[in-house]
């Protein structure tokens, strides 16, 4: 039995900034408490290196009020020797006498101190403890010919307990500063989200309004997704105004044939003789064959005039190879119409690719042979041919020697429902407008000049590929 599906987490602006403030901030209070320990640590070493120096100078003091001979008296062994916290060593080392008092396994300097100067510090280890010691050198009362070596040192723990305190005191501090950091900066971030509150409203008010909505209170942050919406909105006026175009093209194309058709069965209707009925449908018959043809160009055209879909990727097309196929296919139909359709290729057979989409290309070439045998007339020739132009592009060309377009009205050829040469063909006028539109989806250019003698050429150019 399958579980139901968990609904995931719908992503927070808030929560995001949020994270991204707290985790290098996070990484701060870290590094910030490595610092301050290290900080900490340097000043409890150096208040501490300042009283052991000062204790050796004590020490030194105190034993050279004495009268030592060669052990020191019971009162200043006890006061040496009294460490309730046990974390300190001494030693008194007598130039002839030896060890006095203290430790005798207390490392000492292996250089002798200078006499009568200040207490040498240096880093030393005592049954695997790490020590901090003192050691001065400094002249006997008692005896003129001797001297005393006095050394006194401490365990590191105080050091570290020292600034492990420190570190507690300025940790709590600084993670207090960082919560009113945060707080601060979820209500600033809140805050600061209220400014969309307004582009939030607009868009709630509105119902079919396909207007930018990007303004002057729209932040410049925000703007990119602005933009991008208002594009988005373009495009869709540009598919609604498709929409309508092509319910208005539709409406009026076939609105001629719908009224001859419904005046043709009234006409049947009203005088049922044999004669009248025939020409009746003969008549219904040519309207919706004309009816078909108009819905079929309108739809060709609303594909053509149609974006292409992201999804839709241009392949490589062969149109050495595909246009005989296709002009072939429609050697037939010329044949009904009594048009000589052939096809002229280079010389040389080579490949001649683009990019494009092999259907598009099709309804193109289609439209070109329609629009040529529609308007050449019986008798006419149409020839296609195919050429290599100079930058390397592919030229697609549809000729006639049919009787041709005035040169005026060549530019408006493109034009949907133009027809230039009213000869009694029904046609749509549609079909070029489906070559350029096509033409234009493929980064193509459709240019119209009169035959060689006479008639009407379309050429198509399309481009190299990359």
């Amino acid at each position: 039995m399958n579980s139901p599906p968990r609904h995931r987490r719908r992503p927070s602006l808030r929560r995001r900034l949020l994270i991204f403030l707290l985790i290098p901030m996070a990484a701060l209070l870290l590094l910030d408490a490595m610092l301050t320990y290290s900080v900490a640590l340097g000043y409890a070493n150096k208040v501490h290196d300042h009283d052991l120096s000062d204790d050796a100078l004590t020490l030194a003091k105190m034993l050279g009020n004495d009268q030592l001979g060669s052990t020191l008296t019971p009162q200043a062994r006890f006061l040496l020797e009294y460490d309730p916290a046990g974390h300190s060593y001494f030693s008194v080392i007598s130039a002839r006498h030896g060890l006095l008092a203290g430790n005798g396994r207390l490392p000492q300097l292996s250089q002798t101190p200078a006499l009568n100067v200040a207490p040498k510090l240096y880093n030393t280890q005592l049954d695997k403890h790490a020590l901090r010691a003192a050691s001065v050198h400094t002249a006997a009362s008692h005896d003129p010919g001797d001297s005393l070596i006095i050394t006194v040192a401490e365990t590191l723990r105080d050091r570290h307990e020292q600034a492990r305190e420190i570190l507690f005191l300025a940790t709590v501090m600084q993670t207090l500063l960082l919560v009113s950091v945060l707080s601060l900066v979820w209500f600033g971030v809140s805050r600061g989200l209220r400014v969309l509150d307004p582009l939030t409203a607009r868009l709630a008010a509105r119902t079919h309004e396909l207007t930018p909505i990007n303004g002057p209170d729209v932040p410049q942050e925000i703007q990119p997704l602005t933009r991008t919406i208002d594009a988005l909105f373009g495009r869709l006026r540009s598919m609604l105004a498709l929409h309508d175009r092509f319910i208005a093209d539709a409406a009026h194309q076939l609105r001629t044939p719908l009224a001859g058709l419904s005046l043709h069965v009234d006409r049947a209707l009203a005088d049922p003789q044999p004669a009248t009925v025939t020409d009746a449908l003969m008549h219904i018959r040519r309207l919706t064959q004309r009816a078909a043809r108009t819905s079929s160009q309108l739809l060709s055209l609303a594909r053509a005039q149609a974006s292409r879909p992201d999804s839709e990727e241009c392949t490589r097309l062969d149109l050495s190879r595909l246009i005989p196929d296709a002009v072939a296919l429609r050697v037939h139909d010329a044949l009904v119409a009594g048009v000589d359709l052939g096809y002229q290729g280079d010389a040389a057979k080579q490949t001649l690719c683009i990019l494009g989409d092999a259907a598009s290309v099709q309804d193109l070439l289609d439209n070109l042979i329609d629009n040529s045998v529609r308007y050449g007339g019986r008798g006419c020739t149409v020839t296609v041919a195919l050429h290599v132009q100079a930058d390397g592009g592919v030229s697609l060309s549809v000729e006639d020697d049919g009787p041709g377009v005035p040169p005026e009205l060549l530019p408006r050829l493109s034009e949907r429902f133009f027809r230039a040469t009213p000869n009694g063909e029904e046609g749509t006028g549609l079909g070029l407008a489906i070559v350029q539109r096509i033409a234009e989806r493929h980064n193509a250019e459709v240019v119209y000049r009169s035959g060689e003698e006479r008639g009407l050429c379309v050429e198509v150019h399309f481009p190299p590929m990359a």
